[in-house]
């Protein structure tokens, strides 16, 4: 009775997979393996591991791309925070945050902008979603194609005539002994 137990419970298992496998891509109906094969890695190199330094550089450059598509004769000031935090991707894997804010002229129609910003980044590198904020006010959130967990927050800011641009590096590994909190 036991053996016939676990032979139907295998039974069971087997056929999950296989029906999980028979769903494959619900785009084209066929399994699709993302294990790199030898042709991918050798067209795309695998990148190394980033720095903790080198995500903050590759965040905060991407905030002033952000930022740059704002019209310039709206802008007043473009105010990059020097420093930021470090938060968890997961168990092993942290990603550096932080922020860029831009003061634009008195009378200045933010949303515009906004949807002008998230229309650029449509279907490049970035999946790009869209929400109203608490307060009402359109946001426009970026997230990497890649899964590196590198993301972009666009919204109207908190005070009269700002817009903040919240950043998220590509996730990395902290080396040893190097403590999480503070600011980065």
């Amino acid at each position: 009775m036991r053996a016939r137990r676990g032979a139907m419970a295998l039974l069971l298992v087997a056929g999950s997979i296989g029906l999980a496998a028979c769903a494959g891509n619900p785009n084209t109906g066929s399994i699709q393996s993302t294990a790199p094969t030898p042709t991918k890695t050798q067209e795309e190199p695998m990148k190394a591991e980033l720095t903790w330094q080198e995500a903050k550089v590759q965040a905060q450059a991407m905030e002033l791309e952000i930022a740059a598509l704002i019209p310039k004769d709206a802008v007043i000031s473009i105010d990059q925070k020097k420093k930021g935090m470090l938060l968890s991707c997961n168990k092993a894997q942290h990603k550096w945050k932080g922020s860029t804010t831009i003061t634009v002229a008195e009378g200045t129609n933010i949303e515009p902008m906004v949807k002008d910003i998230e229309a650029h980044y449509q279907g490049g590198l970035f999946g790009v979603r869209n929400r109203l904020d608490i307060r009402g006010s359109y946001e426009v959130q970026m997230i990497a194609r890649s899964g590196s967990g590198e993301n972009y927050i666009v919204a109207e800011g908190l005070a009269p005539n700002q817009i903040d641009i919240d950043s998220g590096s590509p996730c990395f590994t902290l080396p040893e002994g190097i403590y999480a909190g503070g600011d980065f």
